[in-house]
């Protein structure tokens, strides 16, 4: 077996409405600067393109979770 200097992840999965299956969750692409409006209000330019950007899939905290935060 091998060892770990830490835990493994876990596979992240989300619910499925209306249903008992989960999905797993392999990748989060995220979409930056597409309102307008709040593009506006951080001080961008309109003519700006919208920009792409990733999180990692165990950012994802699912429905009666809490967000794990490290002891101080």
């Amino acid at each position: 077996m091998t060892a770990y200097v830490l835990p493994a992840p876990v596979q992240p999965a989300v619910p499925i409405e209306a249903s008992a299956e989960l999905f797993p969750v392999r990748r989060i692409l995220c979409v930056g600067r597409n309102y307008a409006a709040h593009r506006r209000e951080m001080g961008g330019d309109d003519r700006e393109p919208p920009f792409f950007f990733a999180k990692p899939a165990d950012a994802i905290v699912t429905p009666g979770h809490a967000v794990p935060y490290p002891s101080v």
